[in-house]
């Protein structure tokens, strides 16, 4: 095809990321639907009516890509701030620096004591894990795994450990050896510095969804809002919508979840309609609490693998702006709790169990009860892509059986791989799918994954 008809379903990062480069290379047949009334997906921003703004989510904007950084610098101009990154974790009722594995030396004796004795004896025996559990007793030993790897990565996915895989770990997850962890001990060094996103920046009006209203700007011609995708038709290639309109396409990129794209197509192979229930996924209660008091702290943000509070992550968002509340000294905490079949979470008293468990940690006051001026919900049904043991078998399956029909399917939900789930990751998803099209460059981001999969979709 050297002209071929592209539609893209979803005007998340990866599909204004698409459209922002077929507008680029001066390319006009195309369209993007978006079911919703805004654009974003995950990565938009709220504003309420008390006047203050919320991501979905701790969203930290750091980048692996040239292009993109490129891109949001164009996008923000000067109207960023830049953060030095203070993670803490809060167990213990104390906070130590993250990442845990590598900072346990203020924790109780007998806590430090499993595990150092459990590293130690982790890495005197030789292991084949075959799941993420079994990974984090090789790899960090039974007192890592008891105090903190299990216990958080469970309110992270709201799956059980023994259910996921570990290929996504990557960067995603600091490691630790002997060494480190007695430098930490004996010592008293901390380490601070782990992970590619020491320091980032954040625009300074509007949440991350600023970036994505710019990016709006570069596919309003080609952008049909509040146009909920029915049905998909591989074989006469024709995206069918809940206004009655058929869009015809050549090519056809998708960022709809695999699964929900699967359940638009009538006539699927049985095979991949079997490998659609290895996905899974998990939901989140995303509260914010907004009050009238600044609050003298520098950190980002918090993790939390205690029970005790219902919220995994707690995000300082009025230290990333000083406008993401209403007006001056003002707080504003953004948790987020994760759900799913495995972890219920009752919406109804959300708010009030996280207002709770921030004055039980100390990072609210009892009588910060009183300044409350808002809170905020949202509950997105698919938050995380769980990387389930099952997942890459059947992500073997149903993508190169897609690419087979000139569909490609990406984005932290499209793709289904949360170790390429980031803004940056999604966004160049797009951008190189264009590439891929158009110019018939590889891709590089996305990943094949499972049996089958060898060589599929890579050019």
């Amino acid at each position: 095809m050297t002209d071929p008809r592209i539609v893209i379903l979803g005007a998340g990062p990866t599909g204004l990321g698409a459209g922002y480069r077929l507008n680029e290379v001066g390319y006009d047949d195309w369209v993007i639907l978006e079911s919703n009334d805004y654009v974003g997906g995950l990565a938009t921003s709220f504003t309420d009516d008390a006047g203050f703004t919320y991501d979905i989510g701790g969203h930290v904007m750091f980048s692996h890509y040239e292009y993109y950084d490129d891109l949001v610098a164009k996008l923000m101009g000067g109207d960023y701030t830049e953060l030095e990154r203070e993670a803490w974790v809060w167990m213990e009722d104390r906070f130590i620096p993250y990442p845990f594995q590598n900072n346990i030396r203020d924790l109780d004796p007998q806590t430090v004591f499993e595990c150092v004795t459990g590293l130690i004896e982790a890495q005197r025996s030789e292991h084949s894990p075959s799941n993420f559990s079994e990974w984090v007793d090789a790899v960090m030993g039974a007192g890592i795994a008891k105090h903190f790897m299990l216990p958080y990565n469970f309110k992270v996915w709201a799956t059980p450990a023994e259910l996921m895989n570990y290929v996504w770990i990557g960067e995603r997850v600091s490691v630790v050896n002997v060494e480190t962890i007695l430098r930490n001990v004996i010592l008293g060094e901390d380490q601070v510095s782990w992970g590619p996103n020491n320091t980032f920046k954040y625009p300074l009006r509007g949440g991350t969804g600023f970036l994505y209203e710019g990016l709006r700007t570069f596919v309003e011609e080609h952008l049909h809002l509040e146009t909920h995708v029915t049905t998909v038709d591989p074989v006469a290639k024709e995206v069918r919508t809940a206004d009655g309109r058929t869009w015809a396409y050549d090519v056809l990129l998708s960022t709809i979840p695999l699964n929900k794209l699967v359940g638009t197509m009538d006539d699927v192979p049985e095979s991949i309609r079997r490998a659609v229930p290895g996905l899974k996924w998990s939901g989140s209660h995303i509260v914010g609490v907004g009050i009238d008091r600044s609050i003298s702290s520098t950190k980002n943000w918090v993790y939390f693998p205690e029970p005790e509070v219902p919220f995994y992550r707690l995000t300082y968002l009025s230290n990333y702006s000083p406008y993401m509340t209403a007006g001056p000294d003002q707080t504003l905490f953004l948790t987020e709790t994760s759900r799913s079949e495995h972890k219920p979470e009752d919406a109804s008293t959300i708010v009030e169990r996280v207002v709770d468990g921030l004055v039980y940690t100390g990072i609210m006051e009892e009588d910060d009860r009183s300044r409350i001026v808002t809170t905020w919900l949202c509950s997105p049904d698919m938050t995380y892509p769980v990387p389930s043991v099952a997942r890459d078998a059947s992500l073997g399956t149903i993508q190169p059986w897609l690419r087979s029909q000139d569909i490609w399917s990406r984005g932290r939900f499209g793709a289904w791989l949360y170790e390429i789930g980031n803004m940056d990751h999604s966004t160049m998803q797009g951008v190189e799918f264009v590439n891929n099209v158009l110019f018939d460059e590889p891709e590089t981001v996305w990943i094949p994954r499972g049996q089958g999969s060898e060589g599929a979709g890579i050019r």
